[in-house]
């Protein structure tokens, strides 16, 4: 983009109350059949008009056609049940009840096309897509068929790979991979993961983003938080390899987090999405708090590979809250953006 500093969101919005009940994972839908598909539309123009009326550069659809960022995608595939269910530990952190992968998983028809193109027609500013990474997948699921990780994980890639060119097709012009597995299974990211994930993007000409985070502010996760220490490296493990792949953009979380800014060193020559909103507080950061962290980042990239965002999704936090985030994220860019023109 020639924007310096254009800002997006890592990932959800909330959802209006019409649609499913709001700050809550997995929330099913008020609605069905004709008036769902109404519905989820009219929840992706409110998303999209307050992410332009908040000053948002790159846009996207808020996941408002989504229940959850990994499943809503894996349901649409064949050989998996999601009546077989079975209980795993989701990032060695929580257990959950999980689908089963009972044959071999294929994608018969695009999942997110339709609304991807939608999103597309409203809009004439840049626009961003998510999809669940290969390991993510892998890592939400129950394996009766494959029996290896590493196995599935290739095979969701080839998946994901069609469905991404088809977005890209549509009009997408940055499709991003959210790989919170990546913060986990370290030995398993340099040995496949990463090679998956390049394998989701072959062939593609627009550009690719991997988002990897500490997960929403939900207790699990803020609870695992705690036992990291002084100071969360995860990171470490995993930006040397990312650093030579073929990914353009590597989406990370900063702020209100332990994470060392230093480590960003390591993806010099990349696109960063830096994190400067914490999405487990209801607290609103002032403009300065975000430039503060934007200008610290400053120090390990280049301004013209900056691009501020949001530390994760905002599906748990009120429509008010998130609102003021989206008006912050903005309005401490545009500081910075001042200073860099004087």
């Amino acid at each position: 983009m020639s924007l310096l500093l254009p800002t997006s969101t890592a990932g959800s919005l909330p959802k209006p109350s019409w649609l499913a009940e709001p700050q809550k994972l997995w929330s099913p839908w008020k609605l069905e059949g004709d008036a769902l598909i109404e519905a989820k539309q009219d929840a992706l123009r409110v998303s999209l008009q307050e992410q332009v009326n908040a000053g948002i550069d790159i846009v996207s659809d808020g996941e408002q056609t989504r229940q959850h960022f990994v499943t809503t995608f894996i349901e649409h595939l064949e050989g998996v049940d999601f009546e077989k269910r079975e209980t795993v530990k989701i990032r060695d952190r929580y257990e959950a009840s999980v689908p089963s992968v009972v044959g071999d998983v294929s994608r018969q028809k695009p999942v997110f096309v339709d609304d991807a193109a939608f999103l597309r027609s409203q809009t004439d500013q840049p626009i961003k897509w998510a999809l669940p990474g290969p390991m993510t997948m892998v890592d939400t699921l129950y394996d009766g068929h494959y029996k290896s990780r590493e196995k599935l994980a290739w095979e969701f890639a080839k998946i994901l790979n069609q469905e991404a060119k088809d977005l890209q097709a549509a009009g997408v012009d940055i499709i991003q991979f959210d790989e919170p597995a990546f913060n986990v299974f370290f030995d398993e990211v340099n040995d496949w993961g990463i090679a998956a994930l390049e394998r989701a993007i072959e062939g593609l000409t627009c550009e690719t983003a991997v988002h990897i985070c500490y997960g929403y502010g939900i207790k699990a996760n803020t609870d695992w938080k705690k036992t990291l220490g002084s100071e969360w490296r995860q990171y470490e493990e995993v930006f040397p390899k990312l650093q030579q792949s073929q990914i353009d953009i590597v989406s990370l979380e900063c702020i209100n987090s332990r994470v060392p800014m230093d480590l960003i060193e390591l993806i010099r020559g990349k696109k960063v999405m830096v994190g400067a909103i914490d999405v487990a507080t209801n607290t609103i950061e002032t403009p300065e708090e975000v430039a503060d962290v934007l200008r610290k980042a400053l120090q390990f990239v280049d301004a013209k590979n900056l691009y501020p965002s949001t530390n994760c999704g905002m599906t748990p936090l009120s429509r008010q809250v998130a609102r003021g985030k989206l008006k912050a994220l903005s309005a401490g860019s545009q500081l910075v953006r001042q200073e860099l023109s004087d």
